[in-house]
């Protein structure tokens, strides 16, 4: 049996192809053979493949281009949250096990089923496949990191594992906790008698009751992360953060309003245009001054960037300045990281609101910013659409929203608002380079560039 299995493996190496190059052979048997083309033939194969690929590249007479690569989204914020140490929302085990939060998931569940908007706002907070509502301390985070501390930093308060300070760690979850209780609060229906909601006996009963889980939850959230806050010990901090509470409060005083307190534009020509020579921004020396507002009214862009700052761009860019501030860093680096938050933040929200617009058709049931940056520039270019508008000021339900949305695709509105999103991500991109060359300054530019890819 031995030798005749001896034999059969002595005619199949006799009988296989030989390869191209200089390939051993391995075949369990004592002995090893190795078959090499001669080189003149090696030659000759070589010489007919590059033949061959010519010709046929020519006869088509086509250039093949490498589309350029795109950014994951979820793999930036993966490979940042690995740079800072670990996952850095506060939407952690350590909260999702804790008493407060258990109760708050058990009432909210008694919720499901019902259009109360809180259901809304609880699902894009605990599942979002793009994680951009989660990524605020993130973002703190890699700015403390990228920038470093001061050699005058006592080595107890440095976690060295990860680069940051604890208090930094500290305050990238009071942003995200005063970022969530804002949009929890949101979520609170008006039910008064003279709404339609307060009319409604059907679905009376769960949304008040959906209203007292998002006052209590929102209050809880604002309430503790003002004690984290005041653990800082630090006045300027708490300073910074304190009025970036109070521009969410004067952002809902902006325009005008449904009655469920959905903002609304200002109709065309209610206001004189505004010379663009009006800076839309805070005085960097005293942060406590409110933003000329009255100013820059009238422009759909310096609008929109008023609305937005307000809303967003001030916590994210004074959390920034915060951080940098706790790490004892120059006024000069505290004001450029201010800048790239509230940057960041602009071209994050013009990225979302293109959102909707990026399809043909709006999906059933979907709905859209009336103040997002697509229907200011489309009123702008278009102000007969407000006779569309108008029809929500008693609720913004009462809107064709189809009917809005091709408007808005017919128009130009679409490109400003991806040239706008365009603009602030390369002012994020260049207030960026006065940051050291570090992981973390490559993270952020990492996460710029995937939101360009949303």
């Amino acid at each position: 049996m031995y030798r005749a299995s001896g034999r059969i493996m002595q005619q199949l190496r006799h009988r296989m192809p030989a390869p191209e190059g200089r390939l051993a052979v391995c075949l369990a048997a004592p002995a090893l053979k190795t078959f090499t083309l001669p080189q003149q033939q090696q030659q000759q194969r070589h010489e007919q493949v590059r033949w061959t690929a010519t010709s046929t590249v020519s006869s088509k007479q086509q250039t093949v281009t490498t589309p350029p690569p795109r950014h994951d989204w979820n793999r930036a914020v993966s490979e940042a949250e690995r740079i800072v140490g670990y996952p850095t929302s506060f939407l952690s085990l350590r909260w999702l096990l804790s008493d407060e939060i258990a109760n708050v998931a058990l009432h909210l569940r008694k919720l499901v089923g019902s259009a109360h908007p809180l259901m809304k706002t609880a699902k894009h907070l605990l599942y979002n496949g793009k994680n951009t509502m989660q990524a605020w301390g993130l973002i703190v985070l890699l700015v403390s990191k990228a920038a470093g501390h001061a050699p005058s930093v006592p080595d107890v308060e440095q976690d060295k594992s990860a680069g940051v300070l604890h208090s930094q760690r500290a305050l990238a979850e009071v942003t995200e906790m005063i970022r969530i209780s804002h949009l929890v609060h949101n979520s609170v229906v008006n039910l008064q008698s003279s709404t339609e909601a307060g009319k409604d006996a059907a679905t009376y009963d769960d949304m008040s009751f959906g209203n007292k889980i998002g006052l209590l939850t929102g209050d809880y959230l604002l309430g503790h992360s003002s004690a984290e806050l005041a653990n800082l010990r630090n006045q300027e901090v708490v300073e910074l953060i304190s009025s970036a509470v109070r521009d969410f409060s004067e952002s809902e005083f902006i325009g005008e309003r449904d009655e469920q307190n959905n903002p609304l534009p200002y109709k065309p020509g209610t206001f004189q245009r505004p010379s663009l020579s009006v800076a839309v921004d805070f005085n960097e020396h005293d942060v406590m001054t409110p933003m000329p507002i009255a100013q820059v009214l009238g422009n759909p862009e310096q609008e929109w960037e008023c609305r937005n700052i307000l809303n967003a761009g001030s916590l994210l860019g004074k959390s920034c300045q915060a951080s940098l501030k706790l790490a004892g860093q120059s006024e000069e680096l505290q004001r450029h990281a201010y800048r790239f938050g509230k940057h960041l933040a602009l071209a994050w929200q013009a990225c979302l609101d293109a959102e909707p617009f990026q399809c043909p058709t709006l999906p059933l049931d979907a709905t859209f910013s009336l103040v997002s940056a697509p229907v200011l520039f489309h009123l702008e270019h278009d102000p007969s659409l407000y006779a569309q508008l108008e029809q929500g000021k008693q609720s913004v339900d009462n809107i064709d929203y189809e009917k809005i949305h091709k408007a808005v695709l017919a128009g130009p509105a679409l490109a400003k608002t991806k040239e706008l999103q365009r603009k602030h991500t390369a002012a994020a991109l260049a207030v960026l380079q006065h940051f050291p060359a570090t992981d973390a300054r490559q993270a952020l530019e990492n996460i710029i560039l995937a939101m360009q890819d949303l």
